[in-house]
């Protein structure tokens, strides 16, 4: 997007099903496992790129042999930082001991991160410091093998107060209050919990401790300790985990916020952020990747046997309509179909913003992420033209001539690569002061790409701050002295900020906020404002499932109509030439583009869990008091 915003985070587990041997015979190298982790964390890079992680667990090991690994990296490029470590270590050891090339079974014993299980994680830092001791995946040490407990996440608790809360209750000392931490925590209690009482019972049936510890494993519940532990979370959450002895599971939160999919045969089971990923990297077809049902969690025992547990109730779905806009990568086929259905659906409101005028207006997008949407926007424009140039051929009928025939089909969309992303340059700028001059020039223009009062059409995947379009875009775009400027967002206006994973957590932050502030100064219903602070204070003490959204109260005033005029008018820069309309999607188009992710909590305040009517209240609060800080 023209606005960078951080958000998500990408998951990788993989269960190697067969021994290693097996993959050294078949694929030509026991190191099958650690280079599939490679491609699929590569192929989510989009979901992050502050941090990276890697962990993986060895099956059956002897005691006194080394079973876990991890390894992570904050690095600027973190994948490749964490998987040069890995493969430096892999590399060392086979030239100190060349026999080991064919050896797996030595490979296995004696070199780190070659396991049958493996996890994956890529960071994008929503929250808190991008430092080491940040990036997933967290590790929970225990010399119980079965109390080890490895976590990674895509996820954001709105609770995280009251979770820690619970955990100071339990006994524990937590030594931070991070969400991650937090879930972690709450998990191995109950974890440690039901192996301290599978060995009790184990024992009374006779068996010693060295004997327990097998069968601890084959009888541990995984889905009852899931679902103890996750009893009063509340936020959106992919939440991947390892167990010491080898169990792994992966659980999503009940309204699907965040995504989830699967793919098993006999050789492998993996379960990651995106579907195609597994597809690309698997190379298996679109049909044999499922996605993972809300509320429930794959879990793969030690023994392999795979099931899918209900650990929560299931609410209405409302999976994340911002992975189908932007975040996820649009070589998902449904994705790809969707982004185009939105670029087709808003083509009547750039109609009317062009008065029509076709022959005269110029398409083309902000790269690169909108080219789908783009693309869909321009094919609902050949299917326009097609229907005009139809009309226009019946009514002259049979006494058309050939020059009049070719001058109804020679008109077509006016497409061109207007403006391109400098992204060198966007590295360079790094510091608040004195650089509006630099940031005009993040993006540079196509010159002669639109003539002198041409309308200019430009779609964007969604405008969030607009910084980029007011010190940037616009500017450059005016250079080339259109008529008009139309920037399309193929998203409708983000009103409200979002508390489970996505960087959007201050209200004043919003183009569409500062928008509906501004009418209420024009309209002289400022007191209105004070208004709803008082009734979100009134509420700052009430149990989450009671708080109403009083942020609706905001914009309800004033029409989409009115506050996109607003925005336009916010953007336009200084001296700039050209009228700029701003055209945002409608709710009820962004439905029909994309009916299987309804959540759309950001663009209607109508969250999917009781914790984000406190998160925007707060937010608000924040806003009036004039506090620069995230409410969450």
């Amino acid at each position: 997007m023209s606005d960078a915003i951080k958000h998500e985070c990408g998951i990788s587990l993989i269960r190697l099903l067969k021994p290693l041997e097996y993959y050294k015979e078949k694929y030509g190298t026991a190191f099958y496992g650690v280079n599939k982790m490679y491609l699929m964390m590569e192929k989510q890079h989009n979901r992050g790129q502050d941090g990276a992680g890697f962990a993986s667990i060895k099956l059956d090991m002897e005691p006194g042999e080394r079973y876990m690994s991890r390894v992570r990296s904050s690095q600027q490029q973190p994948i490749q930082d964490i998987f040069k470590q890995i493969n430096d270590r892999i590399n060392s050891a086979i030239a100190e001991s060349p026999q080991l090339w064919n050896d797996v079974a030595r490979q296995k014993k004696e070199i780190p991160y070659i396991g049958e299980l493996l996890l994956g994680h890529v960071r994008y830092g929503t929250f808190g410091k991008n430092s080491i001791e940040s990036v997933h995946p967290f590790l929970r040490q225990n010399n119980w093998m079965h109390r080890n407990l490895i976590v990674a996440g895509n996820f954001n608790m709105t609770n995280v107060d009251d979770l820690f809360g619970s955990l100071i209750q339990l006994g524990q000392h937590p030594k931070e209050m991070a969400d991650t931490i937090t879930v972690m925590e709450k998990i191995g209690h109950f974890l440690d919990d039901a192996v301290a009482k599978l060995y009790k019972q184990i024992k009374k049936e006779g068996f010693n401790k060295r004997e327990a510890s097998p069968i601890i494993a084959e009888r541990l519940n995984v889905a009852k300790v899931l679902r103890k532990a996750a009893k009063n979370w509340d936020g959106g959450y992919a939440m991947g985990g390892l167990l010491g002895h080898g169990d792994a599971f992966l659980l999503r939160d009940p309204a699907g916020i965040r995504p989830s999919y699967y793919y098993k045969d006999d050789e492998i089971v993996v379960v990651a952020s995106e579907r195609p990923v597994i597809q690309t990297v698997f190379n298996v077809k679109y049909e044999e990747v499922k996605e993972l049902d809300p509320g429930h969690a794959i879990v793969i025992k030690k023994n392999g046997a795979v099931t899918f547990d209900q650990i929560l109730e299931p609410t209405e779905r409302k999976a994340c309509s911002f992975e189908r806009i932007y975040f996820s990568r649009g070589s998902d086929k449904e994705i790809y179909q969707e982004r185009k259905m939105l670029g087709k659906l808003v083509f009547p409101e750039i109609l009317k913003a062009i008065d029509g005028d076709i022959n005269n207006s110029v398409f083309s997008y902000i790269p690169n992420t909108a080219e789908t949407s783009f693309l869909g926007m321009v094919k609902e424009a050949q299917n326009y033209l097609n229907n005009k140039k139809e009309e226009q051929i019946l009514a002259l009928g049979s006494d058309i001539t050939k020059e009049q025939l070719h001058k109804i089909l020679d008109v077509r969309p006016r497409i061109e690569k207007v403006a391109i992303k400098d992204a060198k340059l966007r590295t360079f700028i790094t510091q608040d002061s004195s650089r509006d001059d630099l940031v005009a020039h993040v993006y540079d223009i196509s010159y002669g790409s639109v003539k002198p009062d041409d309308n200019l059409v430009i779609i964007d995947d969604s405008i969030v701050r607009g910084t980029t379009l007011k010190k940037s875009i616009l500017r450059m775009l005016d250079r080339l002295n259109p008529k008009k400027i139309v920037v399309v967002s193929s998203a409708p206006q983000i009103r409200y900020p979002d508390c489970y994973g996505i960087d959007m957590a201050k209200l004043e932050d919003f183009v569409a906020f500062k928008a509906a502030l501004a009418l209420h100064k024009d309209y002289g219903t400022t007191a209105k404002i004070e208004e709803i602070y008082h009734k979100c204070i009134e509420q700052v003490n009430s149990k989450d499932k009671d708080v109403v959204n009083y942020v609706k109260e905001f914009y309800q005033p004033f029409s989409s109509e009115q506050i996109s005029k607003k925005i336009g008018e916010i953007l336009s820069p200084d001296g700039i030439g050209a009228d700029v309309d701003i055209i945002y999607q409608t709710i009820d188009n962004l439905h029909i583009a994309c009916p299987k992710n309804l959540g759309d909590w950001y663009f209607t305040g109508n969250y999917p869990t009781p914790g984000g009517n406190r998160v925007v209240n707060r937010a608000f609060i924040n806003f009036f008091e004039g506090k620069n800080e995230r409410a969450y």
